[in-house]
């Protein structure tokens, strides 16, 4: 075994210095695991061997390299064992060993320094002093020649403060303190060469976090942080030293004081870091920004003190861009505050809306900006971009998972709400938002940014989970439902009671006054919710909470597009009234005259053209509940929309276009900076495209001609047909005149066309887009009433779609049409497992259906349309089988399993349902005939195989 042992650290020793270098680790692991194992094992004699075997004054040139290797691997392997630092003799000569390696940079670089440092860091203070402190002498005292030994030096003046204190300080280097002002020039250079170094790694070198703990320590972080980073690090402008101060910045974060906290946060490092984030918008820059935000999130997720968390907040939320913080409105790291500590940021950022103190800020401009900017209203540009950032940020403090309660966020969206439609003419204090004025009368602009904000609060706060740690909130958490508050009552009513208590106050004033008929459908609409809620627990109760939720929506679109939404508002409570109406449950109407079921169809395909996503998202929701009421005609008014050979019908026109012209109001109302230059860049750059098109077109026999009279009438101007003399002026100048006129009405011929194909382009995206929304409410049916009969509507339109959009262009657009199409088709209708039970009258039709799809499927020519239709044929038969047959009276009684393989007619009988085998059979027996015989035929093997594995005979 000794022998064995003997061999084992010989073959490790040697193959420390390995030619190839990802051995070499492998080799020291393996070497530092015996030594582990074996402590009988002499760690000196084993690093004899190492020396011996890799000496360096011995070995060849070019295996010097190698050797280096060796050595330094060598040591790793005595330090990784765990016993390097209990034997103190191989502890001494394993870091000689390593102060000789240090002088090989060319092969080793710092690793040597590093290794030395990690030593260290793990040895006793007893120890360091009695054995390591007088050979580490000479590397401490040349603390400020390299980065390595100022590590090392900051390494053992917080591990062992007993050792190196300020007195045994002086002796080392002249001075008991590392960072003073003497010192501060050559620390600023070795940090310099620190971040170079480790540019690469993209991470803060040790050095200069060690270096600012111990600035800490010795009360001279102030010193540090204004003439060694600002005045001093931040004056090369270097990227890695710049990214190194960032890094330094965010670091220190969680180490310093309040009164710390402010000298950096209103420093010149906030300031060159907000430069930074603002010039480096381009895709292929280096982006800092989100790992200072991950150094602000570790800090607030770690941080239990408010005014510190606070002071950050508040910190990054001033450092702007000409009035823009550059801190993201929509960043998450408020999650982490705590609920004290984001009652008061959310406080600030309401007192800043109302009065903005730009004083506070530290505030910047690029040099474009500079460059660009006008004097006149700077100030008010800056505070009407602050102001579009704060209510973002509010309306995102309300989405973020923060823990919050009602109350605070009841009061942002009664904030956001009253600054988007409402003024304050006197302040009161019944109404808290028109206790203050501000200070900065709020402009059109700023109320229309803040009305925006305020319908994407409105859809956050329709889709919140139930706050609070009540039992009844945790009740309805378990249910799953949104949007309501902890005793029940809808977010949205509790803002639309609001909106009337300012409208009833004599101290407000709403933005867009009420028209006596505006005001009198707000009464009614709300005399209508008081109504639907005291018939809540009754049994329409789905029905109920529809009709309560798309009227409070509608209310409070009243106060952004009155004059549109009194049409919808006014079907609305007409349809309302006639579906809670006693003579509606008593008889039906007329059947010329809509029920409130389609009525209620057509306000909600109305609805779904508008580019609010809160409106589709609540419409989707209202269908949801109004499904089981859904009747034949409703369904035909969903379907009417999808059928591709409609898209010239009039009334999808109206519909398209009324959303063509919202779309445009919303997109001038979009929250992404620049997205107005980005959108007239592309606009430019396809009405070019489309200009080449039309100047490459050739010229049209009409223009010829016309251009031929007018040259003509040039020349007998001149009289005859001398056309080698040339014109007088008079003559020229009227031929010049004709021939510009002729030419600018054929540019307007030109331009009217492309405007016209421009047109029926978007229309055609635009009708597109709709339908991929009204796909939605078809899913919503498949899903929610899968037993319905009106399932079988659905088949052939989607089929239909299906077709139509194989066979057209492969636009992007029209490849999300498609999929999503066929997805419903697949998944919700031809895989449901629930399906209609009470066929009824409708046998003969299903069959005759069955027939109508699989003869369909054979005469198509293309096989993934063919799958299709059968796949529809495969659902009916799966619905045929699982029905029972009207002609017994009882159903049969499911035979076992083990009866049913001994009786199999018996079986066959029980299993077929109301389906007629005979005629089944002969209809797929044509089709297998066709398939076998045929050979272009668009049948494939696959749908025979799933035809007779899932209803075998």
């Amino acid at each position: 075994q000794d022998d064995e042992l003997k061999y084992t650290l010989q073959r490790l020793v040697e193959g420390l210095g390995a030619t190839r270098e990802a051995a070499r680790p492998g080799f020291s692991l393996a070497l530092a695991q015996v030594l582990q194992a074996f402590e009988e094992i002499s760690l000196c004699s084993v690093l004899e061997q190492v020396k011996e075997k890799h000496n360096l004054e011995k070995v060849k040139k070019k295996l010097v390299r190698n050797a280096a290797f060796g050595n330094f691997f060598g040591v790793m392997a005595l330090f990784q064992s765990g016993r390097l630092v209990k034997d103190q003799k191989a502890l001494l000569e394993s870091i000689q060993l390593l102060q000789q390696l240090a002088h090989h940079q060319a092969h080793l670089r710092d690793l040597p320094c590093k290794a030395l440092i990690d030593i260290v860091s793990e040895v006793p203070e007893t120890v360091f002093e009695k054995v390591l402190f007088g050979i580490l002498q000479s590397d401490l005292a040349s603390a400020f020649t390299s980065p390595e030994n100022l590590h090392l030096l900051l390494v053992g003046m917080q591990k062992f403060p007993g050792v190196l204190k300020p007195k045994n300080l002086k002796k080392l280097f002249g001075s008991p303190t590392v960072v003073n002002e003497e010192n501060i020039p050559r620390l600023v250079e070795l940090l310099q060469s620190a971040a170079k170094s480790e540019k690469k790694d993209k991470k803060l070198p040790s050095v200069v976090f060690d270096l600012l703990q111990v600035s800490l320590k010795e009360d001279a972080f102030e010193l540090f942080w204004k003439e060694g980073v600002e005045n001093g690090l931040l004056k090369e402008k270097s990227g890695p030293v710049s990214y190194m101060c960032y890094r330094l910045l965010g670091s220190a974060l969680p180490l310093l004081s309040l009164d710390q906290l402010q000298v950096v946060l209103k420093g010149k490092v906030m300031q060159h870091y907000g430069e930074h984030v603002v010039t480096t918008q381009l895709p292929d820059r280096f982006k800092f920004a989100p790992e200072m935000e991950g150094y602000i999130d570790e800090f607030l997720s770690s941080c239990d003190d408010l005014e510190r968390q606070l002071a950050v907040m508040l910190g990054f939320s001033t450092l702007t861009n000409q009035g823009y913080p550059v801190l993201s409105s929509s960043s998450r790291v408020v999650r982490h505050l705590q609920p004290v500590a984001l009652r008061k940021y959310v406080d600030w950022l309401k007192d800043m809306f109302l009065s903005p103190d730009l004083e506070c800020c530290l505030d910047f401009s690029s040099n474009r900006q500079k460059q660009n900017q006008e004097d006149v209203n700077l100030a008010h540009h800056k505070i009407g971009r602050l102001r579009k950032w704060i209510i973002h940020r509010l309306a995102n403090i309300v989405e973020s998972p923060a823990e919050k309660e009602e109350s605070l966020v009841m009061d942002i969206s009664r904030f956001c709400f009253f600054h988007a439609f409402f003024e304050t003419k006197k302040k009161t204090s019944q109404i808290r938002e028109a206790n203050v004025l501000p200070s900065e009368p709020l402009d059109q602009q700023a109320h229309s940014v803040t009305e925006n904000y305020f319908f994407g609060l409105l859809q956050t706060l329709n889709s919140l989970t139930v706050l609070g740690d009540t039992a009844k909130a945790a009740a309805l958490r378990e249910k799953h439902i949104h949007g309501v508050t902890a005793d029940g009552k809808l977010w949205i009513f509790l803002l639309v009671e609001y909106a009337d208590k300012l409208l009833s106050s004599e101290h407000v004033k709403a933005v867009k006054s009420f028209t006596k008929g505006q005001r009198d459908a707000w009464e009614r609409t709300l005399q209508s919710v008081k109504n639907l809620q005291k018939k809540e627990n009754k049994s329409d109760s789905a029905k109920v909470v529809a009709f309560q939720q798309l009227l409070l929506l509608m209310a409070i679109h009243l106060f952004k597009n009155p004059s549109e939404t009194m049409d919808v508002l006014s079907d609305l409570l007409n349809c309302m009234e006639r579906a809670f109406s006693k003579e509606a449950k008593k008889k039906k109407t007329d059947n010329s005259e809509p029920g409130w079921v389609e009525v209620m169809v057509e306000i909600l395909l109305s609805l779904l053209a508008q580019p609010s996503l809160l409106i589709r998202r609540i419409s989707k929701s209202v269908f949801v509940r109004i499904c089981p009421h859904l009747t034949k005609r409703g369904l035909q008014l969903i379907l009417d929309v999808l059928d591709p050979y409609q898209e010239q019908n009039e009334e999808s026109a109206v519909v398209v276009m009324e959303e063509s012209d919202k779309k445009i109001k919303s997109a001038q109302d979009a929250d992404v900076e620049g997205s107005e230059d980005s959108s007239d860049e592309s606009d430019t750059e396809e009405e070019n495209d489309s200009g080449d098109e039309e100047k490459n077109e050739e010229v049209d026999d009409d223009f010829r001609s016309q251009l031929m009279n007018v040259l003509q009438a040039g020349d007998a101007l001149k009289g005859g047909d001398e056309s080698d003399e040339e014109l007088d002026d008079e003559a020229m100048m009227a031929l010049d005149k004709n021939i510009s006129a002729l030419f600018a009405e054929q540019q307007k011929r030109i331009q009217a066309k492309k405007d016209e194909k421009d047109r029926m382009r978007k229309e055609k995206i635009l009708r597109r887009d709709f339908k991929i929304k009204v796909l939605d409410l078809v899913e919503v049916f498949l899903t929610k009433q899968s037993d319905n009969p009106l399932v079988f509507d659905i088949i052939e339109p989607l089929l239909r779609v299906i077709e139509q959009c194989m066979s057209s262009d492969s636009d992007k657009q029209e490849v999300d049409f498609l999929q999503k199409t066929a997805n419903i088709f697949k998944n919700s209708l031809c895989r449901t497992k629930q399906y209609c039970k009470r066929l009824d009258a409708l046998q003969e039709d299903l069959h005759a259906f069955v027939e109508r799809l699989v003869k369909k499927a054979c005469k198509h020519t293309d096989s993934s349309v063919a799958l299709y239709y059968f796949s529809a044929s495969l659902y009916l038969l799966k619905v045929l089988r699982g029905n029972t047959s009207d002609k017994s009276s009882t159903p049969p009684t499911p035979l076992p399993e083990k009866q049913s393989n001994t009786i199999p007619q018996a079986c066959q009988v029980s299993s077929t349902g109301c389906l007629d085998m005979e005629r089944v059979t002969v209809i797929y027996q044509q089709a297998l005939t066709q398939f076998l015989t045929k050979r272009n035929s668009a049948l494939t093997s696959s749908m025979f195989h799933d035809l007779f594995t899932r209803f075998p005979v």
